[in-house]
């Protein structure tokens, strides 16, 4: 099966970054069904707990973008992200601004295969599980992989962001 062009970028990044799984094996975007636009959706529909779905979330932080990869089960405090990232205001970009930021749509926007790097903060609250799920590029595309390698491919900062 041929991959959606952004779910290919993604596969194409993760690849490039020799990006795992939490079995070592190489971490593979998987179209689900049915497009998955939230965290419960996701954890629903892979069968893992909401926490383990990392939520890519794009701000706009002083006119910059600003992805944050939250858990599931996490709201982010923006007035801690400013303060985290040295912003005087952080704020839920516009799907206009997302799209031209990361060349993916909300609801699908990966932690990856963006047209240019994009600084990410990467929740501490991931890394207590052994394996989360990212979005692929588009809303019904998936990946597994660790929380070293995610802040790994993403080159995020982890960071408190709840």
């Amino acid at each position: 099966m041929q991959l959606h062009p952004n779910a290919q970028a993604v596969q194409d990044a993760l690849d490039q970054a020799s990006a795992r799984d939490a079995e070592g094996r190489p971490s593979t975007v998987r179209v689900l069904p049915d497009a998955v636009h939230t965290a419960v959706a996701a954890a629903a529909a892979l069968g893992v707990e909401v926490g383990q779905i990392a939520n890519s979330l794009i701000f706009d932080a002083d006119g910059e973008a600003l992805l944050v990869l939250t858990s599931g089960a996490h709201r982010v405090d923006t007035a801690k992200v400013a303060t985290l990232v040295g912003a005087m205001r952080v704020r839920r970009a516009t799907p206009d601004f997302v799209r031209r930021h990361t060349g993916q749509v909300i609801g699908g926007v990966a932690p990856l295969g963006h047209p240019k790097p994009v600084r990410t903060l990467v929740d501490t609250a991931l890394a207590g599980y052994d394996q989360i799920w990212a979005a692929g590029g588009i809303p019904q595309a998936v990946f597994p992989i660790t929380y070293a390698e995610l802040v790994r491919i993403t080159s995020g900062a982890p960071a408190e962001v709840a």
